[in-house]
């Protein structure tokens, strides 16, 4: 009869995977798109306009809301993109990753939840969504 440890180890041995897969991302690399940032980023854009064109208090307050709650989610999609896609040789290819994905990041904090409502902010951004695009996009081709 074994003893509680030979049981153990039986069991690990019988658990343990036949076969050993290794990724470098999470998921495979075709769920990220800094297209979802852009589009979240026009959204917010798009708000400012509306709230400049109205003088309703009431849809003023909504589209503030909304357009804080898009801010973050551009914030968010930088981040995925920053933290899960990007690894340290594409930061050694392009060095400026570092402070594009900060001036991104900090530009959509501006949008949302700093209570800008200027277009040209929202511009600017998607100006730093669309260099970050085009690295990555040069990054996959390189795959």
């Amino acid at each position: 009869m074994l003893h509680s440890y030979g049981r153990i180890q039986m069991l690990a041995r019988l658990l343990r995977p036949k076969h050993e897969a290794s990724a470098h991302c999470d998921l495979p690399c075709g769920v990220y798109d800094p297209a979802q940032a852009r589009i979240e980023a026009e959204s917010v854009k798009a708000i400012m306009k509306k709230y400049a064109d109205s003088d309703d208090p009431v849809f003023r307050t909504r589209a503030l809301i909304i357009k804080e709650q898009r801010a973050e989610l551009v914030k968010h999609h930088l981040w995925v993109l920053w933290t899960d896609y990007f690894k340290p040789p594409h930061l050694e290819q392009y060095p400026q990753l570092h402070q594009l994905f900060w001036d991104a990041t900090k530009l959509a904090g501006a949008a949302g939840g700093k209570g800008t409502v200027d277009p040209a902010q929202a511009d600017e951004l998607l100006a730093k969504i669309d260099e970050i695009a085009k690295i990555f996009w040069e990054t996959k081709a390189a795959a």
